[in-house]
């Protein structure tokens, strides 16, 4: 089983807030003592950290699941809970965090780059935040904010300085295992690599240089044919290309064929890419077609033989240094989309009416609405925040039924 995955669906669920406590000081020698419930702990939140040392989303594929730890409840002489323990989930550099819809979430490009994937909740305040004058024996405190849960897509674009880009079968998985300590899978048939491979290659002065293998490409590949947009998502942060002419003996393709066509593809999944610094070269020279060779022109290899490799090596790593002088400063990895503040109304095809709004909902789901007192601090909450008033200027008529968050209620003016 291959053990490479670049695509992965992930649920993040945070920690569920604590409950406050409900509670009266009592001690001796001390009548009505007050309230002294503690507060609820916040629940873990859950991060997503790019790190180098891992290669792949394999982790996800049989175990999407990943939940952080709840706050504990408050207690009594004031006691608060203790927190939950953040959850830190690592991915490989070059993780593209989606919403189920497809939304850009985040981009985690380098390593140490992370992104909060799940907030937890509130924990909920103890009945002693609810003592005033009005107040002075509260009999209520709130619940624990349940913490943020969603699925994600997850998918991975490897980072490497070049990418080599070619047809099935041209010598791409021969040239790294050859140039770097890669050990690709190498056969004598189509579409022997169906996985990107990864090498480190040493350039002059000690500096190095990650080179890509990137599986075969067909001509449709820009259109999905083959499982192109797969293939073709890993050459898209490369920053240098190398493009594999095959002019071995039994290729169909004329050389000029196969470099029109390779181009066409990367212009088709992304015109950007047609404007990198590239290097064409001649593959498997070794047996290649005598006239073919001959009026070839361009620089030629043999990964078998080592003809030809010294020199691509030193053209690749020229390619890198241009393209890391003029690299733009990166742009900030994440995409966010923050949840509207303020609230909203809208109606439904029932004719309810459903008000969302981050704080109109917390306030319900926080509280304990079966307790009368609570209830009445939830009015007071919920008319301070303007909602009659919107209510009221929707439309909403005395009975209409009003939904907000999980609770259900009936609008009256008053």
């Amino acid at each position: 089983m291959s053990g490479f995955v670049d695509e992965a669906q992930l649920n993040v669920k945070g920690g569920d807030g604590g409950a406050g406590a409900v509670a009266v000081r009592r001690e001796a020698h001390v009548p009505l003592g007050g309230p002294d419930g503690g507060d609820g702990g916040k629940g873990g939140d859950i991060w997503l950290v790019a790190d180098r040392n891992v290669s792949s989303l394999l982790a996800f594929r049989d175990h999407p699941h990943r939940k952080a730890t709840s706050g504990a409840h408050g207690q009594g002489k004031r006691k608060h809970g203790h927190s939950g323990t953040d959850l830190i989930v690592a991915v490989p550099e070059g993780t593209t965090v989606h919403h189920q819809d497809g939304d850009l979430l985040a981009d985690l490009v380098r390593a140490g780059d992370r992104w909060l994937a799940a907030a937890g909740g509130r924990g909920g305040r103890g009945n002693a935040r609810f003592l005033s004058n009005r107040r002075r024996a509260p009999s209520f405190a709130e619940q624990g904010e349940p913490g943020e849960q969603r699925w994600l897509s997850l998918e991975l674009k490897l980072l490497a300085d070049v990418a080599l880009v070619g047809f099935p079968n041209v010598g791409k998985s021969t040239l790294i295992s050859r140039i770097s300590a890669a050990k690709p899978k190498i056969a004598d048939y189509p579409f022997t690599t169906l996985e990107p491979n990864l090498g480190v290659v040493r350039m002059d002065e000690g500096d190095e240089m990650v080179v890509a293998d990137i599986p075969g490409l067909i001509e449709g590949a820009s259109e999905g044919r083959g499982l192109g947009h797969q293939f073709l998502r890993h050459i898209e942060r490369a920053r240098a290309l190398v493009i594999l002419i095959d002019l071995a003996s039994g290729t169909e393709l004329e050389p000029a064929d196969q470099e029109r066509i390779l181009l066409a593809e990367l212009e088709g999944y992304r015109p950007e890419l047609v404007q990198r610094p590239r290097v064409l070269v001649g593959s498997r020279s070794d047996i290649a077609v005598p006239g073919r060779f001959a009026a070839w022109g361009e620089p030629t290899f043999s990964a078998v033989t080592g003809d030809g490799v010294p020199q691509l090596v030193g053209a690749m790593a020229e390619a890198v240094r241009k393209a890391r002088a003029i690299e733009p400063e990166p742009e900030p990895f994440v995409v966010h989309r923050p949840r509207p503040e303020g609230l909203s109304i809208h109606r439904i095809d029932t004719g309810a009416y459903v008000v969302e709004g981050r704080a109109v909902e917390r306030v319900v789901a926080l509280s304990d609405i079966t307790n009368l007192e609570a209830l009445a601090y939830v009015q007071e909450r919920l008319k301070s925040l303007g909602v009659d008033k919107a209510l009221a200027k929707a439309g909403a008529q005395e009975g209409d039924t009003v939904h907000i968050g999980g609770f259900t209620f009936d609008f009256y003016a008053d």
